[in-house]
């Protein structure tokens, strides 16, 4: 754990200032530390980097300046006339050793001179990273291929290129003792419901933690402190068009440096059934889209509990139907069959994660054909448990928040259960439960089943329809409405 320090302000006496930075930063040991040392009218002037966070172009153009820098005016202040010389957008006095060490950590130049208690720090970070490439989980037919990366200055970037409004405000905080990890609230003053702002910025402030290794993820549970429920309670995208919309419907994002996702709040279980492709296409085809997306997600929950009870209670069947369920029997429950087949698809697709891109088609077709096949005909699976958890997982997959369709599965794992010890009325049971338990929810003060708990008419219409354009509204306060919401 790192040690608090209280605030220490930079002594007139360079030499002092320079002791104390190269004892607490490790000068010497650590490679990517540099300092330079010039001398303006004879007094000594310090430079302080980070190698491989600072653009180095900005770090030569400033030495080249002043060292042929000649004053002529004996009465003016050496540190006056450097401030005046560096020539750059962004250059800030600052008045401790803790704001000069969080400076240079953090990618910027810091400048001492001797006989002045205060330095100057330049803001010429350059953080590694990659380019702005369309995100793997989130692409379209249509629209714009570039995404968000792990770099925060890109990625605010990004958003002020879509809104240029004077109101847009980007806070920048920091959260860890030892990471010292930026963090970004972004919101549309005037637009995003105050309160609600305030209260976000006030629980990244009370975070009391040492490092953010999961960065966005971490940061989120401190601040909502969901425990273990398993529904998200923000929404992730890697899209700036998605973010930027979002924020002009008065949601309030927060941008974690070394995070390529951006926290979208208050997110209702709504805003997880959205998709950038319905906005992509006309009204009439995205209200389609919308609702193929829909059925499949409603299956991914209730499609295999459904079955399972049809498949223990075939007299409910109507006649014309009677052809579903198992024809032949088998040594194996179906409710087994069922977790089984679900559980194995549910290996295939991590597996598909660590596969490397070259192998895991054939890896797939392998699963799929091969091992499907293979598990009915020695009787380990009906082969309609496969067709059914196939259609179950692929509803799974047509969800657009990957966080939701996890939540929904454990949430059929359950009300599977329940059906398969209590039969309908498990069922009922399970899914009156689910929903309830939706209902109880609450997203920074926001209800979870918005618009639907409260009901919100026009919310709805806007839920069910894609309309167009030109009847998208605006709605303060954070709850979205208006279909430029992705």
């Amino acid at each position: 754990m790192t040690i608090k320090t209280e605030s220490t302000d930079l002594s007139q006496k360079l030499v002092t200032n320079a002791n104390i930075i190269k004892d607490r930063l490790g000068f010497g040991k650590s490679f990517d530390l540099g300092q330079r040392i010039i001398y303006v009218n004879k007094v000594e002037v310090q430079l302080y980097y980070v190698n491989g966070l600072t653009d180095t172009g900005f770090i030569q153009m400033i030495l080249d300046d002043l060292i042929g820098l000649k004053i002529e005016d004996k009465n003016k202040p050496v540190f006056k006339e450097v401030e005046e010389t560096i020539v750059h957008q962004s250059v800030t006095a600052i008045l401790t050793i803790e704001e000069v060490i969080k400076n240079i950590l953090s990618g910027l130049i810091v400048v001492l001179v001797d006989g002045e208690a205060k330095a100057l720090a330049v803001d010429v970070r350059s953080y590694p990273g990659r380019g702005p490439t369309e995100p793997d989980t989130e692409r379209v037919v249509r629209g714009s291929r570039d995404g968000f990366t792990e770099n925060i200055i890109n990625n605010t970037g990004l958003i002020r290129r879509r809104i240029r409004d004077e109101n847009l405000r980007n806070e920048i905080l920091q959260v860890g003792e030892s990471s010292k990890t930026d963090v970004c609230v972004t919101y549309i003053k005037g637009l995003a419901n105050e309160k609600l702002v305030k209260e976000i910025i006030d629980r990244i402030k009370k975070i009391n933690v040492d490092g953010m290794s999961m960065a966005d993820k971490k940061l989120e549970e401190f601040i909502l402190k969901q425990g273990y429920n398993p529904f998200p309670l923000v929404r992730y995208s890697e899209r700036p068009d998605v973010v930027a919309n979002h924020i002009i419907e008065g949601h309030v994002i927060i941008i974690v440096d070394t995070s390529p996702s951006v926290i979208i709040t208050p997110a209702t279980y709504y805003h997880h059934m959205q998709h950038a492709e319905e906005f992509r296409q006309t009204p009439s085809v995205g209200t389609f889209l919308r609702w193929i997306r829909y059925i499949g997600i409603f299956m991914s929950v209730f499609l295999l509990p459904f079955w399972l009870l049809l498949c223990n209670v075939p007299e409910i069947l109507p006649e014309k139907l009677s052809y579903i369920g198992p024809k032949e029997t088998s040594n194996i429950p179906i409710y087994l069959q069922l977790i089984i087949a679900d559980m194995g698809i549910e290996f295939l697709r991590m597996a598909s994660i660590h596969t490397p891109n070259a192998v895991s088609t054939s890896m797939g077709i392998i699963a799929a054909v091969l091992i499907g096949q293979v598990a009915i005909d020695v009787g380990l699976f009906q082969p309609e448990v496969v067709l059914y958890t196939a259609v179950s997982m692929i509803g799974s997959y047509a969800t657009p928040s990957y966080e939701l369709a996890l939540a929904n599965k454990l949430a059929k794992f359950v009300i599977l259960i329940l059906t398969a010890i209590l039969g309908i009325k498990g069922f009922m049971i399970g899914s009156t439960l689910f929903i309830l338990f939706l209902a109880s929810l609450s997203t920074l003060n926001t209800p979870y089943l918005w618009p639907f708990i409260p009901f919100d008419g026009r919310a709805f219409l806007h839920f069910i329809i894609r309309t167009k354009a030109s009847e998208s509204e605006k709605k303060k306060g954070g709850k979205t409405i208006g279909d430029a919401t992705l």
